[in-house]
């Protein structure tokens, strides 16, 4: 049995709030010169160039990417043999996310109440998701959720009998709906199978994979990679201004279901995909 402070997972959150919104990960970063290379709209090219250029200063000068730096979504992945002292463990995490909103000077966008809707000012609380796996160490990654494509999300209970093709509509559509909104060029993560909630979960935890890591299973690679280029054909572009990059990437995650359903989940991104983790 190993010990973990709550103050060592304090000190990680804290400093993964600010990498996460001042460092764009590479795999993003690859996927937008790939897509300028690619892109054969000036404007497009004009706008993959800037978003580049944003994170290349954000880099820099350690400021965020974006000002919308998003809803700390927490994943937190516990070795069994792990005992925390030292306090409550959701208590120790949005503590980290409130030192690391206010030491990195990151937008509070956090309201106390859905309909009352007062600032909490500290942008807590985070989303805290809590998985038990083999082990003595604890992962941590967190992961800004911007609104500007949550807003754009959307969850379906498809029937079985609608199958795969229903499955790639829902996921065109939920995109070409969302049209400019999530400022695009965007990574989408789908989560197909278990019950409702579980299939939402799908669709963020497949945000946290590089997009250039395709599925294992060979039929999902071939439906990522199928989507992408579909998606690619619908001419929204970088900032929805028209081209062939509308999308850097798509991933997509599955669970077993129930006989009578087929639950989908289509959680979109912008381009600041952005996450950070860390192993204690």
């Amino acid at each position: 049995m190993r010990t973990i402070h709550v103050d060592s997972i304090t000190e990680a959150v804290e400093k993964l709030c600010m990498d996460s919104n001042y460092y764009l990960n590479d795999d993003i970063i690859n996927g937008l010169e790939k897509g300028l290379e690619k892109e054969e709209s000036d404007n497009g090219k004009e706008i993959l160039s800037k978003i580049i250029e944003n994170a290349q200063i954000a880099r820099e000068k350690a400021v965020a990417i974006c000002q919308d730096t998003g809803m700390a979504v927490v994943f937190m992945d516990i070795g069994q043999d792990v005992h925390i002292t030292g306090g409550n463990l959701t208590d120790a995490i949005n503590e980290g996310v409130r030192r690391g909103y206010e030491k990195g000077y990151l937008r509070k966008s956090v309201v106390n109440d859905p309909i009352e809707r007062i600032n909490t000012k500290d942008n807590t609380p985070a989303v805290i998701h809590y998985n038990i796996v083999d082990g003595d160490k604890i992962k941590i990654t967190v992961a800004p959720k911007g609104f500007g494509s949550e807003n754009m999300s959307a969850l379906k209970m498809l029937t079985p009998s609608q199958g795969i093709e229903g499955v790639k509509n829902f996921i065109i559509e939920t995109v070409e709906k969302a049209g400019p909104n999530p400022c695009p060029p965007v990574v989408v993560g789908v989560g197909i199978g278990g019950t409702m909630e579980k299939a939402a979960f799908l669709a963020k935890k497949a945000l946290l994979r590089p997009i250039d890591k395709r599925n294992d299973i060979p039929y999902l690679k071939e439906l990522e990679e199928e989507m992408l280029e579909r998606i690619n054909r619908l001419g929204i572009g970088p900032s929805g201004l028209g081209g062939r990059i509308t999308a850097l990437g798509v991933n997509i995650e599955v669970f077993p279901t129930h006989i009578a359903g087929l639950p989908v989940a289509v959680n979109i991104n912008c381009h600041a995909t952005r996450h950070a983790e860390i192993i204690i």
